[in-house]
């Protein structure tokens, strides 16, 4: 079992910047991979970005640019450094793990953090 914690959401102007945090506790040695993803009113959820144990960052095409993905092994926690924001990242975004011991594999998320945009 994993646990996923975020924080640092909130309101910001449009070209503003803001630094997303997940705390992850529990089987965190399963973990292979850590990522945000969002969802908007009435929308998919969707891809932000991903990072792998081994440092491989991947990101959704909206973002790309502008978000970093980052993590510290020692405090396991990963971050999302989000700048030139706009209203339309305006969701609520998703810590997730995706952990394999041996051939199972599962996935965790976090309660989600709000992140709203004005313009």
């Amino acid at each position: 079992q994993v646990q996923l914690v975020e924080s640092g959401g909130g309101l910001v102007q449009a070209g503003g910047s803001l630094r997303l945090s997940c705390a992850a506790s529990g089987n965190i040695k399963s973990i292979e991979t850590s990522g945000w993803y969002r969802q908007a009113p009435g929308k998919q959820r969707e891809l932000v970005a991903t990072i792998t144990r081994g440092g491989s960052a991947n990101y959704g095409d909206p973002v790309k640019g502008r978000f970093s993905i980052s993590r510290d092994n020692a405090k396991n926690t990963v971050y999302l450094q989000m700048n030139s924001l706009k209203p339309e990242d305006t969701a609520v975004y998703y810590c997730n793990a995706q952990t394999k011991v041996i051939l199972t594999t599962n996935q965790y998320w976090g309660q989600g953090t709000q992140v709203t945009v004005s313009s």
